[in-house]
């Protein structure tokens, strides 16, 4: 049987996935159509239904859950792994609602979290995670929200962090910080969602008993990363939660989709 599947290029996706796509697991007769999108594209796509199985930002999960189940493996969260706010000089909490800010696509978990801490912050520009950083230094905008191996290389580019938006997360709520996850498509047959379910997790164990050591297929699609980065990026999104999110990962992520209805409801007190 095959599926399509989706996730981003980064080392952390890369890594879980490698086991499955590449079958240096039993894939027990299944077989996957791959893309490799951003996650803004991912998140773009599952609201349109397009993908089988996909990676997702948790800021998508309320507008697709009547499409799709969230799966318990393969996911991202964790605590001090969270989005920061970056400029290329000190600007006060206060005048954050004032400024252009960059943010990694209205859909992610990273806009998300910037509501939460700026509710009226309206100057947002919504961009591909990897252009933020230059968007800051070039002055397009006055300051950003930077994820992924990002967060190791603001500083080397002489810039500034404003505010760390998971520390503010887990300061308001207590919960470990949900940044993505995998999610099912609704409709197909009884009992496939938990055999991928457990393929990924199967996967994931094979990554695990192998590292450090990084697949090709990870340094492959994180050609512009030296090896250091690409550790960085693995140790820190890769963790127990994503075999599975145990009690902890699922209150994170019932917090969330309660942050987000209120939100959008235009209450922003937890």
């Amino acid at each position: 049987m095959k599926l399509s599947l989706g996730f981003s290029p980064c080392p952390n996706d890369t890594f879980i996935f490698d086991a499955l796509v590449n079958k240096k697991i039993d894939t027990e007769g299944m077989e996957f159509d791959l893309f490799l999108e951003d996650v803004e594209t991912l998140n773009q796509w599952a609201m349109q239904g397009k993908l089988d199985v996909s990676k997702i930002s948790y800021g998508v999960l309320p507008l697709i859950l009547p499409q799709y189940e969230l799966l318990d493996a393969g996911g991202a969260l964790g605590k001090g792994v969270g989005p920061l706010l970056i400029a290329r000089e000190s600007i006060p909490p206060g005048n954050i609602r004032d400024c252009r800010i960059a943010v990694p696509g209205q859909h992610t978990t990273a806009h998300l979290l910037f509501s939460l801490a700026f509710p009226e912050a309206l100057g947002k520009e919504f961009m591909i995670f990897s252009a933020i950083e230059d968007a800051v230094i070039k002055g397009t905008v006055d300051c950003g929200v930077i994820i992924h191996e990002n967060r190791f290389t603001y500083q080397q580019r002489g810039l500034v962090k404003l505010m760390d938006l998971g520390e503010f997360w887990e300061t308001e709520t207590g919960a470990p910080i949900p940044l993505g996850g995998i999610v099912f498509k609704k409709g197909q047959q009884d009992g496939l969602s938990k055999k991928i379910n457990i393929l990924i997790r199967k996967s994931l164990e094979y990554a695990f008993e192998h590292y450090p050591q990084l697949p090709e297929f990870v340094r492959s699609h994180a050609q512009e990363m030296d090896e250091q980065v690409m550790r960085q990026h693995i140790d820190l999104y890769v963790n127990n939660y994503s075999l599975t999110l145990g009690e902890d990962g699922e209150k994170a992520i019932r917090t969330l989709l309660q942050t987000y209805e209120r939100i959008h409801a235009g209450v922003t007190a937890l």
